[in-house]
């Protein structure tokens, strides 16, 4: 699978996830337009893809094609929290 088409694949499963996990009455629809892919790694004939939403909802997408098998893996992740953490510069 190409990149472009790995990508149309994957704006399109989250969108579809995200849609059917909306709360009715929120009147809120995702469009594959409201996916932004914030990181991307082809290797050989696997894709990996990190992505997020417009919706201020903390979740975030990894998705896994495996050429091999020709099976994309999806996991849906809620992010609990982020602090930056100082690190001596002495420590390197």
């Amino acid at each position: 699978m190409g990149t472009d088409s790995f990508l149309a694949l994957v704006k399109r499963t989250v969108c579809d996830y995200a849609n059917e996990h909306l709360d009715k009455t929120d009147n809120v629809s995702l469009t594959p337009d409201d996916i932004y892919i914030v990181w991307l790694s082809k290797t050989l004939q696997n894709s990996k893809a990190l992505a997020y939403t417009t919706l201020s909802d903390g979740m975030y997408y990894e998705l896994t094609y495996n050429g091999d098998k020709h099976e994309m893996y999806f996991d849906a992740y809620k992010k609990f929290e982020n602090r930056a953490i100082e690190v001596d510069k002495e420590a390197k």
